[in-house]
């Protein structure tokens, strides 16, 4: 599979002018010290129209950072996890209102926090089972152990429901996960949560495939994303990017060195939430497979109405309108929650500009990617900067991106 010829902004109504900002914008971030390194790629009409990278991908040992260079991208699994769910769905083998319980018996008899402490909590039971729909839209009533906000957060911590760094299996972590209490009653409330992980195992079960191995073979491979897996090869790890946060003194400190971390050897546990490292390149055929309603390149993985399903808003209102979230890749007013992305409702209410339709998401690493149909383009944005909150990166991205749009979509598309 090859990438379609990059093309002129203008042959794609972009202006090369005002999308040298961009370039501006990521000299800046660098030279400041505030990033390592970060790339930029611009697609519209099918194509790349722009791209470029700043920076360095590993400070100690000084490499450029590259269109080439992988990274970790994090939550940006969670779409391509999604699709591997969607494509059972289309297959018969649920529907999506179905009870997880169906396939993983060990989420039967759930109960809902409602106080206490660790070690004596209170709780009522579940007024209905977790279904696979709250599962792609986050209203399960799962939650993730880093947020440290609720008391379901702090027993996650306790019993190890971590699948970024478990050593047992996917199975074992969602087991030690379902023995403990919702944070709300499913389908009450949008809560950014391990969801996606448990959609993994459900992927697992129901395809009778270890995770890890359907989502290489029936996702990424089929869609030509030569770089992407859960961990990187030895021959590869040249182009890998070391990660960073800031430090006590306000400097670039690293925390995940590209050669020596947990990325360089096979994982025990294939996080669908979160575990997969990608290239700008892979992720712009991902783009470019949704934007074509589920082919590329004549593979189609999925038919354009479970696309058009996935890329709507199943929340009742925006993520604001659903509980109080306490953290998520996304803003909460004017954005809802389709079955494993964003979707933008009101650029209003977002106080962004955007166009509703659009679908987005990032990873905790600073990583963003957004699709926009009825522009006909994609964004991805990638460098290695924990957490995501630390920079205003995204939205200053997408000032400058849109700013650029001079003429309409280009009616062809690959």
């Amino acid at each position: 599979m090859q990438d379609p010829t990059p093309v002129t902004p203008e042959a794609v109504g972009l202006c090369s002018e005002r999308l040298e900002r961009i370039d501006a914008w990521m000299r800046a971030y660098v030279e400041a010290g505030k990033l390592a390194g970060l790339s930029v790629t611009v697609g519209r009409g099918g194509a790349v129209a722009w791209s470029r990278a700043r920076g360095l991908c590993d400070l100690d040992r000084n490499r450029p950072m590259a269109p080439e260079t992988i990274v970790r991208i994090y939550s940006m699994t969670k779409p391509l996890t999604s699709v591997a769910v969607m494509m059972l769905y289309e297959e018969g083998r649920f529907q999506l209102d179905d009870p997880v319980t169906r396939f993983l018996p060990e989420f039967r008899g759930m109960r809902v926090l409602t106080g206490g402490s660790r070690r004596k909590w209170e709780s009522v039971p579940a007024e209905r089972d977790i279904t696979v729909r709250d599962l792609l839209t986050h209203t399960a009533g799962l939650t993730y152990g880093f947020m440290e906000s609720t008391l379901v957060d702090a027993m996650y911590r306790d019993e190890g429901v971590d699948f970024q760094t478990a050593e047992t299996s996917l199975a074992e972590v969602v087991a030690k996960a379902a023995a403990l209490p919702l944070l709300s009653q499913p389908g009450a409330e949008w809560n950014y949560s391990i969801a996606t992980d448990v959609l993994g195992h459900l992927v697992a079960v129901v395809s009778g495939i270890p995770f890890d191995v359907f989502l290489r073979e029936r996702v990424i491979r089929r869609l030509g994303m030569r770089d992407t897996d859960f961990h990187v090869p030895p021959d590869k790890l040249d182009r890998f990017a070391s990660n960073y946060a800031f430090g006590p003194d306000g400097r670039l400190a690293l925390i995940d060195d590209a050669r020596e971390g947990r990325y360089a050897r096979p994982r025990a546990v294939a996080s669908g939430g979160g575990g997969l490292v990608s290239t700008a390149a892979d992720y712009a055929r991902f783009c470019r497979f949704i934007l074509n309603g589920g082919d590329l390149d004549g593979v189609r993985l999925l038919g354009r109405k479970s696309v058009a399903l996935m890329t709507t808003n199943h929340l009742r209102g925006d993520l604001a309108d659903m509980g109080q979230p306490r953290f998520s890749e996304s803003s909460y007013s004017g954005i809802g929650f389709g079955l494993g992305f964003s979707v933008m409702l009101d650029p209003a209410k977002a106080q962004i500009l955007g166009t509703p339709g659009e679908v987005a998401w990032g990873g905790a690493a600073s990583t963003a990617f957004w699709i926009d149909p009825a522009e006909d383009l994609f964004v991805i944005l990638l460098t290695q900067l924990m957490p995501s909150s630390a920079l205003p990166l995204r939205r200053e991205l997408r000032v400058l991106t849109y700013a650029a749009l001079v003429d309409q979509a280009p009616s062809a598309r690959r």
